[in-house]
């Protein structure tokens, strides 16, 4: 993925789909297109994955919740909703398996009766999942419990339901469908945004007029279609191609806070069957710490960035508390992060509690914009199918999809325990090459290859984190990164688990990339103001400073 490449391209070349959208849906979208035998071309106005794609609860599941509301509220639609997760949870699975893995999840309960109660919806759970290799739920005894997550309140405990989903990092997850659909033949570029539309006589778009946010350049992407997958921004691309339609997104705001792993000191999930709003909300492992989320409430601003604040912090501390045995210190907040839900609403007096994460294609028959709305990480494929379904109507075409058992970028003969080699033969530490296997998949070696003319590159960033400088230069050389933000916080994730460290590395991870990027002093300097106080604004917001 070369971007002056990609921009060349998208300049000088005319293409059947611009898709406009680099996250879970649109890089599930190019993927599908691309192999479908279309000419592609996928662009974000930041990076890939850089809003709801990467700041989801990192969960792959169909929602235990929504099985619970179809059969006391009747309403089939939850149903199809679980049916439709549970279906595509396997092939999420499967087809990145060094970025997604089963995750076992414990739900904690007070008496036999809530027991038996969580006990039989997690039976049925089970039995919407077909074709599925994870372990059935089951009922466990107090005892068993408190090995699984010794930092449990005892004297609250009665017994837990234990029961499988899956886990992924979403915003590799993003990035290795972006660079999938790119190795088979899409032009993909990031940091470009849509300004506005050319149209034919007829009044259909045929071109696209972006602005590059790093150069400045203006260009115009010729293009036969437009897909508009811009999540909770859908409506400003569909009201930018047609002034007439209505909106038809009602945005939502989730926010998580991240505190020490050894709040739960586990390696199982938890899953809290009990808030004040009726929510369900989730404790879980990820990059060595541990992740609580999330909320839903109204968002009216979509021009700032969603983040955590003090009431929203206070609300998931209180929702975990009771069943702890040590009460968490909200002062060991590590982290936090805010992101949007691209809900799909048909009727505006519906909180946003109550409306399914379903999706539709909606074709404008006065422009031909194509949008996807609405939808979930875990049916993204799904999603992604039915645009593309609907884009061959479109083109009078009738094509196979091929991305049910496409392995994804990384993928490709992957074995956790390659690492082992990297090991011996790089002189890496374990946990190093641990955590590039995890990231990088079999490309891994691509990055301890980095390390033999540079052994410096082989330095930790961080003596408490197994991040090493030689995935600085790969990422800015494979993976299109471009802003120390795009490395911390969407290439090895530190950002959404350590703010600290985050500002601390972030010198360091500037000088490699402004040596890569020929950035000079003054940019230099200016990338990495402009990231600290996003950083410090987000700590304020939360209640936390920089030491």
């Amino acid at each position: 993925m070369n971007r002056q490449t990609s921009i060349e391209r998208l300049a000088n070349e005319e293409f059947d789909i611009c898709i406009v959208g680099a996250g879970a849906s649109g890089a599930g979208c190019a993927l599908d297109a691309v192999l479908r035998g279309y000419k592609v071309a996928l662009i974000d106005k930041q990076d890939f994955a850089s809003e709801t794609s990467s700041k989801s609860t990192k969960l792959i599941h169909g929602g235990v919740r929504y099985l619970e509301q179809a059969f006391k509220k009747l309403d089939f639609a939850q149903l199809k909703q679980v049916r439709h997760g549970l279906e595509e949870r396997h092939l999420v699975l499967n087809n990145a398996p060094h970025l997604a893995r089963p995750l076992a999840l414990v739900t904690p309960v007070s008496s036999w009766i809530e027991g038996l109660y969580f006990s039989i919806g997690l039976k049925m759970y089970d039995s919407f999942a077909t074709n599925d290799s994870l372990p059935k739920s089951k009922w466990l005894k107090k005892s068993e419990v408190l090995r699984k997550i010794p930092t449990l309140n005892k004297s609250k405990l009665h017994s837990a339901v234990l029961y499988y989903d899956g886990q992924l990092d979403d915003a590799r997850y993003c990035l290795a469908l972006s660079q999938s659909a790119s190795e088979s033949g899409a032009v993909v570029a990031n940091y470009l945004e849509v300004k506005g539309f050319a149209k034919s006589a007829e009044g259909k778009l045929n071109a696209v007029q972006i602005k590059d946010t790093r150069s400045g350049q203006d260009l115009s992407i010729k293009t036969k279609l437009v897909l508009n997958c811009t999540g909770p921004y859908s409506d400003a691309i569909r009201l930018m191609a047609n002034p007439e339609l209505h909106e038809r997104i009602r945005p939502s705001k989730g926010v998580h806070v991240v505190l020490p792993y050894d709040t739960l000191n586990s390696d199982y999930a938890m899953l809290i069957p009990k808030t004040s709003d009726g929510r369900v909300v989730f404790a879980i492992p990820f990059e060595g710490a541990m992740m609580l989320g999330t909320t839903d409430t109204e968002c009216e601003d979509l021009n700032t960035e969603a983040g955590l604040n003090e009431k929203e912090k206070q609300y998931l501390a209180d929702t975990l508390n009771p069943y702890l045995e040590k009460k968490i210190d909200i002062t060991e907040l590590k982290a936090g992060f805010g992101g949007l839900r691209p809900l799909l609403s048909a009727e505006t007096s519906k909180s946003t509690k109550s409306l399914l994460r379903d999706h539709e294609v909606e074709i404008d028959p006065a422009s031909g914009l194509v949008s996807l709305l609405g939808g979930k990480w875990t049916t993204y494929r799904l999603m992604a199918k039915d645009a593309i379904d609907q884009i061959d109507s479109v083109f009078s075409r009738k094509n196979t999809c091929g991305t049910a058992n496409h392995t994804l970028a990384g993928g490709e003969n992957y074995l956790f325990d390659s690492y082992k080699e990297l090991e011996k033969k790089y002189n890496l530490p374990v946990d190093v090459c641990q955590h590039l296997v995890k990231k990088y998949g079999s490309r891994a070696v691509k990055v301890c290859e980095l390390t033999l003319d540079k052994p410096d590159w082989k330095t930790r960033l961080n003596e408490k984190y197994p991040y090493i400088r030689a995935e600085v230069i790969h990422t800015v050389r494979e993976e299109m990164a471009i802003t120390p933000r795009d490395f911390l916080a969407r290439r090895i994730r530190l950002e959404i688990t350590d703010w600290q460290t985050t500002s601390e590395v972030l010198p360091a991870v500037a000088e490699l990339m402004a040596t890569e990027l020929n950035w000079s002093d003054e940019q230099k300097d200016l990338e990495i103001s402009s990231y600290l106080t996003q950083i410090k604004q987000f700590m304020s917001v939360a209640g936390t400073h920089i030491a």
